[in-house]
């Protein structure tokens, strides 16, 4: 296709609108709506790999909106009632098909690519962290909308009614659905017995991702197996448009069955090989005994001093039975699971609530607080929490009850320091050996994430 014929179908097309919609659609979603991309280490501008995965993320309504698009650009040679004239001239339909298609696929490619460069030239401020692992995520992502809107020109062409692009944009939408809240998840149980779902293979066949993990990527697999499918989705929608019998039309599906079936031989089975850590993230960038992932590597001169500074009270306070180390926890654990924490180790998230809003020395009383109560709920989960617990272990260790970080002006905040004075109070009277009785009975409870660490600070049991 050259140029001349390129400038006339985007003039005489739905191409550049939809390449437009779909740019500012999704801008305006991501920058008018205060959620999730905008918060911690997985904002959408805070790391190239989640730049990658929420931009995907957006397909569960780009992707159908691209399929109606496609579907209404489809529609064209009907509404004009140039069918026949078309059939009855010597150019193949193959040509006008590639048309058509190439230029749908050439603005809708090239929105999606703005959409990513708008990201991509924010996140070389927010990390040092620079790879190339997040392409093939939107590479993956520019290709669903290509192919589901030459799916949807296919079908526009092949069932010529007005109301064929909403069909199908409503059924992409329900399918994106389906895949992400009952279809695409399998049901199971944690350790703790307590219900949860997971992604299943099927899910895979969604352009849609998961919402994104600051140290989780897409497997090769998934790229390769979904790369497939895709094609063989374009496949079908570009056989689609070139045929004129009922026959012809019934053999244009056959790639789309067929991609769909080699998709669901190569995409993994187990979550656990669809969403995998990026080694090269979670690999540790130390300072003496404080590391941070090379992912976060430019907060390691702000945590440095802080971290050392809460190891040395912390020995001070429990001896030999102190941990020696500060590292950012880079385990990635399936939902709903139980926390493990390390004696030996003060292990932290940037994104744990205390940690994210300290700086200085309130981030060596966070540091503390994580090592004597790191906090036992479930993954991904949102809870209470022990902040009467830590704020009693902070006070004990520095010698002064202090409010945790984060808290201070708030109203839980200040019913945490009003709970927790009285019992540090308490444990202060006793005498020293009891103190630290009782605060190893309650770190023991903490770290295992069994017992109550209550009832240790109490009584010293630790259940």
């Amino acid at each position: 296709m050259n140029v001349r014929v390129l400038r006339i179908e985007l003039r005489r097309s739905v191409a550049p609108w939809a390449g437009t919609v779909v740019l500012t659609s999704a801008l305006a979603f991501l920058y008018l709506v205060n959620a999730e991309w905008w918060r911690g280490t997985t904002a959408w501008t805070a790391q190239w790999t989640s730049m990658a995965l929420w931009t995907r993320s957006l397909l569960f309504y780009l992707w159908p909106l691209a399929v109606g698009l496609g579907a209404l650009q489809g529609l064209r040679d009907h509404r004009s009632k140039m069918s026949e004239l078309l059939a009855s001239t010597p150019r193949p339909a193959r040509h006008r098909a590639a048309a058509l298609a190439g230029t749908t696929a050439v603005t809708l490619a090239s929105a999606f690519a703005l959409l990513v460069l708008v990201g991509a030239v924010q996140v070389p401020a927010n990390t040092e962290y620079t790879h190339l692992g997040w392409l093939p995520i939107s590479l993956v992502g520019a290709l669903s909308l290509v192919a589901g809107a030459v799916l949807g020109m296919g079908a526009g062409r092949a069932l010529p009614s007005v109301l064929t692009p909403p069909a199908l944009a409503i059924s992409a939408f329900v399918f994106t659905a389906l895949m992400h809240m009952s279809l695409g998840r399998t049901e199971t149980d944690t350790a703790m017995g307590i219900p949860r779902t997971e992604p299943n293979q099927v899910s895979l066949l969604s352009p849609e991702v998961e919402v994104p993990h600051v140290l989780v990527t897409l497997s090769a697999s998934v790229h390769v197996g979904q790369t497939i499918w895709l094609l063989g989705m374009a496949a079908t929608g570009f056989a689609l448009l070139v045929a004129a019998t009922s026959r012809a039309r019934l053999i244009a599906l056959a790639p789309v069955l067929a991609g769909a079936t080699l998709a669901l031989l190569v995409l993994p089975s187990d979550p656990r090989r669809m969403y995998v850590v990026d080694e090269a993230a979670a690999e540790l960038v130390c300072d003496g005994p404080v590391c941070v992932t090379k992912a976060q590597q430019a907060r390691l001169a702000d945590l440095a001093d802080p971290g050392k500074e809460a190891l040395r009270l912390l020995h001070g306070a429990l001896g030999g039975r102190a941990p020696v180390s500060v590292r950012e926890n880079s385990a990635v654990l399936p939902e709903g699971s139980t926390p493990q924490w390390s004696r030996r180790t003060v292990l932290f998230d940037f994104d744990d609530d205390i940690i994210a809003a300290a700086k200085g020395e309130e981030l060596t009383w966070a540091l503390i607080a994580k090592g004597m109560v790191p906090g036992c709920t479930p993954v991904g989960w949102f809870g209470a929490g022990d902040g009467v617990a830590q704020t009693v272990a902070v006070g004990w260790v520095v010698g002064d009850l202090r409010s945790l970080p984060g808290t201070q002006s708030a109203s839980p905040g200040r019913e945490v320091d009003a709970e927790a004075r009285p019992i540090w109070k308490e444990l202060k009277a006793l005498p020293r050996a009891e103190q630290l009785s009782r605060i190893n009975a309650m770190r023991a409870a903490a770290l295992s994430c069994k017992g109550d660490v209550y009832d240790a600070l109490k009584d010293g049991a630790s259940g």
